[in-house]
């Protein structure tokens, strides 16, 4: 019951929520990028040592790669005399920014990839991270922070405990950036604003939103990209053009929308969703099936017969009345929240009434199912 009660005021304050901030303005830094200032992708595959019997098992990939890594020191060992237990074999990747300078410090995360327990107290040894060109843009080592773990004693009658992944770990400022990825923004004096959100409203808003301040600066080519010419006088100062860009102000449009996650009964709609006049009638079918066991044995005495087991089963139906709602022309969010909670509907309820509302026209939103 409070599991119910909690999800409705959920849906009914993140819907007034969504919109009291309906008129609200953002600005342009926070709905755009600007095209060839992007991020991108690293992927290194190194070892974890130090990991106190909790490393992989010895499988093949992870002995060669002690191995090889002996070899670099000048040392050879038999594979067959190598042990993998305070060693993993791991998986890193990061991002790295556009501009991003050699020397630049970056985030990377660690990922066991053979049968490694855990990586608590582990110290990745020095891995080269791969760009998509097979091109070495970082180096990444150093210790590991784990948040979670795994304790106990495995085996028959044993227990143990794990908290989130222990398998995973990151190395906050663990990779330095040893060449830098070429970035161009601004092409024939002019650059291209990307909406992360696209949406031709929007594009267009922020076209008259730039034009207004630089005067036949800018040109919407589609719902994502909006094209700026550099106004005379700032040709030469692409940064300090960018940075008053950034700083106008204006209202994004949002389509109508409503996301429903079944997995965890969550519901989040907008302020423009709108429900058409139609009637709703939600009910529940409840068959209850229960089997017993019986005991039949012969009189006392009785030469004939014998003791049986005969099972009885008891099946019954019960359905709850549900009357027809009638719900009137709904045009905003409140309203829709409000006719639907008095309902007595739980989140999964309205989750089939909204589905069962779009099938039958009288939903005017988008449903997006997760």
């Amino acid at each position: 019951m409070n599991f119910r009660i909690h999800l409705v005021l959920c849906l009914g304050i993140g819907l007034l929520a969504c919109d009291s901030t309906r008129a609200a303005s953002a600005r342009i830094k926070d709905l755009v990028m600007v095209s060839g200032a992007r991020d991108n992708q690293l992927v290194g595959y190194g070892l974890v040592a130090g990991l106190a019997n909790d490393g992989d098992k010895n499988p093949t990939y992870t002995v060669q790669s002690v191995g090889n890594m002996l070899q670099r020191f000048g040392i050879t060992v038999p594979s067959s005399t190598l042990s993998s237990k305070n060693v993993a074999a791991v998986i890193v990747t990061a991002d790295i920014p556009a501009f991003a300078k050699p020397g630049t410090r970056l985030d990377v995360v660690v990922s066991a990839m053979g049968d490694a327990k855990s990586l608590q107290g582990g110290t990745l040894l020095q891995v080269p991270l791969l760009g998509a060109d097979g091109r070495v843009y970082a180096v990444a080592q150093g210790p590991l922070a784990v948040g979670g773990f795994s304790s106990g004693q495995g085996g028959a009658g044993g227990a143990t405990v794990t908290k989130n992944h222990p398998t995973v770990a990151q190395i906050i400022n663990g990779a330095i950036v040893e060449r830098e990825i070429p970035a161009t923004i601004v092409r024939d004096n002019s650059l291209e604003l990307v909406l992360r959100e696209p949406d031709f409203t929007s594009s267009a808003r922020l076209a008259a939103a730039i034009n207004e301040q630089f005067t036949q600066s800018a040109t919407p080519i589609d719902a994502t990209t909006i094209k700026v010419e550099l106004p005379p006088g700032l040709q030469d100062s692409a940064v300090d053009f960018i940075a008053r860009l950034e700083a106008i102000e204006i209202t994004p449009d949002t389509p109508a929308r409503i996301v429903i996650n079944e997995r965890t009964g969550t519901i989040v709609a907008n302020s423009r969703i709108r429900i058409s006049a139609c009637a709703v009638s939600h009910g529940n079918l409840t068959i209850s099936i229960a089997s017993t066991l019986n005991v039949s044995q012969p009189n006392a005495f009785s030469q004939q017969g014998r003791t049986v087991v005969t099972p009885s089963t008891d099946t019954r139906v019960n359905e709850t009345k549900a009357p027809m709602v009638a719900l009137p022309d709904l045009p905003t969010v409140e309203q829709v929240a409000t006719s639907l909670n008095s309902l007595g509907v739980t989140p999964r309820d309205m989750m089939a009434i909204f589905q069962t509302m779009k099938q039958a026209g009288a939903l005017q939103a988008e449903l997006i199912l997760r």
